[in-house]
């Protein structure tokens, strides 16, 4: 059985192929995946991504789910887990409402901090945003509420330590180098204005940034336009990938990894179906 983890991070696991933009570990291929997969067609029987497509605009976002149907098997299962939106517009209003009927700094925090999941990781212009800063110093903020928000993501857990080969380490330093050499120029050239705007503009392209939020209608329909069958929301521990909940990706034992989470499975039913256009990654071994 072969399977496919695209945008896999720290949290993989060494049955499946593993693959991400930027290679935390050895383990994992490093690959420019706005270039599409580097996978044959139909040579997997089950592929999953986990919180990637919200970090990609609405058009990009469909194009990487062609391009999983492509590479997935006919019968083959591929399994997205994103940020709920409705869970969370749900859950703040609901503070919203706790907030407005009894304004305790607890239920004001707690009202923040539900404002934050909506818009920060949308606008923010630094890594970790007013998120990142509210989880440093919570404040009134109960560290269960955010914990039960975000699982691993608070505790900073990791399946597996970063390990990088003296060729990632190169690589990391030429980048910061040329960053630092671009960021130089551009200050030279336009001041600080110019700075700045080069600063937000390098880390509004660097990954960390939503382009865009799910729900399960949306979720559903996305896949059912690119030619995916039989969408279905699904638990943590569900799936109809064969022995999913084994390999540790949604759960770590019982815990739920991301609660904040939508997960849905759809099938790809006939390779004629999710065909996409050909590209130069689908010819690459």
């Amino acid at each position: 059985m072969k399977l496919l983890n695209i945008g896999c991070g720290r949290c993989y696991h060494n049955a499946w192929t593993n693959i991400d933009l930027v290679a935390a570990t050895p383990e994992v291929r490093a690959y420019d995946l706005r270039r599409g997969l580097p996978y044959q067609d139909d040579q997997f029987d089950g592929v999953y991504h986990s919180h990637v497509l919200e970090h990609l605009t609405p058009d990009a976002a469909a194009s990487m789910l062609r391009e999983c149907a492509r590479v997935l098997k006919p019968g083959g299962v591929l399994r997205v887990a994103v940020p709920d939106l409705e869970g969370i517009a749900r859950e703040y209003l609901r503070t919203l409402q706790a907030a407005s009927d009894q304004s305790t700094p607890t239920n004001i925090a707690r009202h923040r901090w539900m404002t934050l999941e909506l818009i920060d990781q949308m606008t923010r212009q630094r890594t970790g945003g007013l998120m990142g800063q509210t989880i440093r110093e919570p404040g009134e903020t109960p560290q269960e509420f955010i914990r039960g928000r975000l699982g691993y993501e608070v505790e900073g857990n990791a399946k597996v330590k970063n390990h990088k080969t003296l060729g990632m380490r190169l690589s990391r330093l030429l980048a910061s180098t040329r960053k630092q050499l671009a960021l130089t120029a551009v200050t030279i050239i336009d001041g600080s204005t110019g700075r700045d705007a080069y600063r937000e503009g390098r880390f509004r392209q660097s990954g960390e940034l939503h382009r865009w939020m799910y729900d399960r209608v949306s979720l559903s329909r996305l896949l059912t336009d690119i030619g995916m069958d039989h969408p279905q929301v699904c638990h943590a521990d569900e799936s109809r990938i064969d022995r999913f909940d084994s390999y540790g990706l949604d759960r770590d034992g019982q815990r739920v990894r991301k609660p904040d989470s939508l997960f849905m499975e759809a099938i790809k039913v006939s390779q004629a179906a999710t065909r996409s256009t050909s590209s130069p990654s689908a010819n690459a071994a």
